[in-house]
């Protein structure tokens, strides 16, 4: 299953105030995705930035158009919401299934409509029988497909990178991750000479007591396997060291996982193309802003009179 389109939940929110008693809007939200029932796994679906749950932010839409609609009011109390004499009157003879086209018998949900900038997304999509989404959603879907592009052309222009260049790539992904204290002299790359087997290594303490040595590999095609792997262990254990983190702008293979994971004796974190890519978007490496939206709400307290 998956969390029902949110005019799914018009119905049931407008049904959570039949009683004519002031609700909090959280309380009803709930009581709506309730009289839905909705199984554990629908619950526990997120939007993409993994934070927000998908069912109250459509039951939030949903108490949102019925507002509009004059269905519902706020109460004046802080966050408190009840129904209607109109919202009363319209759940007698409302459709099982209400959308949004069904609301546009109210003028002032007319008005609501016809407000939006003409190149606007139709949140109802071309027609009703269309999966419709929320403002919240679309803008979300919007950022994980921008971020994605991004991660994409990112890790394409990292593959091109030289491979001294990619090692000190490496070392400042360590540091802009909290690794060394984010002191720059805290890590360093190692070289083609002598580097046993390590590409870089960074200090955890400021007397350089506890290390944690890297291994950077930037290959275009084919995975990494468990040779490799079993090369760095074998260099750690060169270097009488127990921590490492390998570095690959391909992918690992599950040999190469699973030996990493038996090997008690070493904590080895092993990161493939696309968490390289992942982690360089949310630590701003290698990217910069081009621009910020900030999606604001209203202050309901602001209005509340003491």
């Amino acid at each position: 299953m998956a969390v029902p389109p949110f005019y799914c939940f018009i119905r049931p929110t407008l049904e959570a105030l039949i009683d004519g008693k002031e609700r909090h809007r959280n309380d009803a939200k709930s009581e709506a995705i309730a009289r839905m029932k909705l199984s554990e796994e629908d619950l526990a679906e997120t939007l993409g930035n993994g934070n927000r749950s998908r069912a109250l932010n459509r039951a939030g839409w949903a108490m949102s158009y019925l507002s509009q609609a004059g269905l519902v009011k706020s109460t004046g109390q802080r966050g408190y919401w009840c129904i209607t004499e109109r919202g009363l009157a319209y759940l007698k003879r409302a459709p099982e299934i209400i959308k949004p086209s069904d609301l546009e018998e109210f003028p002032e949900f007319l008005e609501f409509k016809n407000r939006r900038p003409e190149n606007s997304i139709e949140l109802s999509g071309s027609s009703d029988e269309s999966e419709p989404a929320t403002p919240a959603e679309i803008l979300d879907v919007a950022f994980v497909t921008l971020t994605n592009s991004l991660a994409y052309e990112l890790l394409s222009k990292v593959k091109e990178m030289s491979p001294d260049r990619f090692e000190w790539l490496v070392v400042q992904l360590m540091l802009k991750l909290g690794y060394g204290g984010g002191l720059g002299e805290s890590g360093q790359t190692l070289g083609r000479s002598g580097d046993g087997g390590v590409d870089g290594v960074i200090n955890q303490d400021k007397l350089g007591l506890d290390k944690i040595y890297l291994q950077a590999k930037r290959w275009k095609e084919g995975k990494v396997g468990r040779p490799e792997v079993m090369g760095f262990v074998g260099a750690l254990s060169g270097q009488g060291a127990t921590k490492g983190v390998f570095i690959t702008t391909s992918a690992f293979t599950e040999e190469a996982r699973a030996y990493a994971k038996a090997n008690l004796g070493f904590k080895i974190s092993l990161v493939d193309g696309v968490e390289l890519a992942r982690l360089m978007v949310e630590n701003d490496l290698g990217v910069s802003l081009v621009q910020r939206y900030d999606v604001k709400r209203v202050d309901s307290d602001f209005f509340v009179e003491e």
